[in-house]
C-alpha cells in the first residue's frame, strides 16, 4: 500500500459520492432486485457503519469500503469498490486488510459479508477466499437466493 492512505469518512467529497454511484448503478444493473442489497452514500453515514476511503498520495481516490458492526462480535463488510483505474493494483486486497483491522481494533471476531456470484462479481469473490473468507448460509435476515453469495471468517 506503498504511498496510499486511509481515511475515516469523506462521504460528503465529490469522489466518493461519485465511486459510490457509480457502484450502486452497477449493483443495481447486475443483480436481481430481491438480491441487490448495495447501499447509497446515505446509507452508508450510518452510526453503526465505518467507512473508509483510500487515496493515493496525490489524493485521487482508488477504493472505499465499509464495516457494518452486526453485534455481538460480528461485522459485515459493506460497498467495497475499486475505482476502475486502479483495478489489479493490489487496492482491493489493501482496503479488505484496512477493513479487517478496523474490525479487530472494533473487538469484532468475525466478519461476514453478502455478494454476487455473476461475472461482476468473480474478481471480488476471489479476493475474499484468497483473503480465507469461506463460503457461508445467510446471517442478518439477508435471503438466500440462486444469485447470493454469503462469505465469512473468524478475526
Amino acid at each position: 500500500m506503498a504511498g496510499r492512505t486511509i481515511h475515516e469518512g469523506q462521504l460528503d467529497r465529490d469522489d466518493v459520492r461519485a465511486l459510490l454511484a457509480q457502484h450502486h448503478a452497477e449493483m443495481r444493473a447486475d443483480s436481481p432486485p430481491e438480491a441487490c442489497h448495495v447501499m447509497t452514500a446515505d446509507g452508508l453515514g450510518a452510526p453503526s457503519i465505518l467507512f473508509l476511503a483510500m487515496r493515493e498520495e496525490n489524493g485521487t481516490l482508488v477504493a472505499v469500503g465499509a464495516l457494518r458492526s452486526l453485534g455481538d462480535g460480528h461485522g459485515e463488510v459493506k460497498s467495497m469498490r475499486v475505482a476502475d483505474a486502479a483495478r489489479a493494483t493490489g487496492a482491493g486486497r489493501a482496503m479488505l486488510e484496512a477493513l479487517l483491522e478496523r474490525a479487530r481494533r472494533a473487538g469484532m471476531t468475525r466478519v461476514s459479508m453478502e455478494t454476487g456470484n455473476s461475472p461482476l462479481f468473480a474478481a471480488a469473490n476471489r479476493l475474499y477466499e484468497r483473503a480465507g473468507f469461506v463460503r457461508c448460509g445467510p446471517f442478518a435476515g439477508y435471503s438466500d437466493t440462486p444469485f447470493t453469495h454469503f462469505f465469512t471468517r473468524e478475526i
